[in-house]
């Protein structure tokens, strides 16, 4: 049985994909979460989490192959000493540097044909001289572009905000045109720079039901079988230009937001992404397997989204915690199949943190929406009750 390490912010859903596929498996997180499958040995770094301290601890570890998980996309660095002596099953720490580059990313999918917003990553842009540094600015004249600055080391949509006409970008950051649609991703595995779709989902984000707001992620849907086929088979079309244009191995995803049925790339997960185990719910598909076979052996499964999709819907949504609250006994928690991410017993939340994560599944979107924001009003009942008094 290989040995295989995974290291990330939250590990629970890809170290379970791991150790159903046969590996033994070590995970080091931010919280190494209650529900974590019973043979992973799993190590909490909760309060000191960071890219760097997991490598140093994962050089301490005994095992043949390494994987990471969000957010060591940003950090090459600590990819680089996390694969010291061992395997490593994820894009290496060039390739990262070079997807993670938005500007990099704007013009390849804009040679291709393909649909990108305008990207400007000078730290100094007066509003009148942005549009004239953008290449390829598309057809969009008689409007003005609307912008959004992101930080360059981005996940979850933290720090994401509207451009408001200042002078100055922030350090770190840099400006992406806003596109007004409605937010999706798609999840693919890749090798030999071919790339096979395994879902394409509506995103949750900024959501109050969920105690997120602004750009945050918090969850996603499916897309069900006859739903949006043009808008999949173009999300399918953009993970394998990226595949081939990056030459990515192994799991990643890319957000989008869809304007007109048309998906526009705003960004590229090169690592586990969260929608990963809707596609195993959904499929039954091992996607650690298949990440692990793209990896290893340069092996794509033989899967067809399209033949493939549900009739149904099947979403998750993440739970933020809306105050400072500490959970009481969760060990009831872990007999319900559709609360995953579940927070040790006693455990102190702050407010803006993930409490745990719910799933659902339905007749259509509408539905898996509207259960999904009924499990988190129970989740938040049952804070308000085991919590301390007036913290909710």
């Amino acid at each position: 049985m290989k040995r295989v390490l995974i290291a990330g912010v939250s590990t629970r859903a890809a170290a379970e994909s791991a150790a159903r596929s046969g590996f033994a498996v070590t995970a080091i997180d931010a919280f190494a979460d209650l529900d974590q499958h019973p043979s992973v040995q799993a190590l909490s770094l909760e309060g000191t989490f960071s890219p760097d301290a997991a490598s140093r601890l994962a050089g301490t570890i005994e095992c043949e192959a390494v994987a990471y998980v969000s957010n060591y996309e940003n950090h090459p660095g600590a990819v680089l000493q996390l694969a010291q002596g061992r395997a490593l099953w994820g894009n290496t720490p060039e390739v990262l540097q070079r997807v993670r580059d938005p500007l990099l990313l704007s013009q390849a999918l804009r040679r291709r044909g393909l649909a990108a917003p305008a990207v400007d990553v000078e730290r100094v842009a007066p509003v009148e001289s942005v549009e004239s540094r953008i290449p390829n600015p598309e057809s969009r004249q008689g409007r003005d572009l609307q912008w959004l600055v992101k930080p360059r080391a981005s996940g979850g949509g933290h720090r994401v905000r509207r451009w408001r006409n200042e002078t100055r970008v922030p350090r770190g950051c840099y400006l992406q045109e806003f596109i007004e649609g409605a937010p999706g991703s798609v999840v693919f595995v890749a090798a030999g720079g071919r790339a096979v779709a395994l879902g394409v989902s509506r995103q949750l984000i900024g959501e109050e039901s969920f105690g997120a707001s602004g750009y945050r992620y918090c969850g996603n849907i499916l897309l069900a079988a006859g739903r949006d086929d043009d808008l999949v088979d173009g999300a399918c079309a953009v993970a394998a230009a990226v595949c081939e244009e990056f030459s990515l191995v192994g799991v990643n995803g890319i957000d989008f937001v869809a304007t007109r049925g048309i998906p526009y790339a705003i960004e590229v997960n090169p690592r586990w992404c969260a929608s990963m185990e809707l596609v195993e719910r959904a499929f039954g598909l091992s996607v650690f397997g298949a990440h692990a076979a793209a990896c290893r052996d340069g092996v794509l499964p033989d899967f067809d989204l399209r033949r493939s999709r549900r009739v149904d819907a099947v979403g998750k949504a993440v739970v933020f915690a809306r105050h400072d609250v500490t959970v009481g006994d969760t060990r009831a928690w872990l007999a319900d199949a559709d609360v995953r991410d579940v927070p040790h017993s006693g455990a102190r939340i702050r407010a803006g943190r993930p409490v745990c994560t719910v799933f659902a599944n339905a007749r259509d979107e509408t539905e898996c929406h509207a259960s999904l924001v009924r499990r988190a009003a129970r989740v938040y009942a049952q804070l308000t009750r085991i919590g301390h008094p007036g913290m909710l």
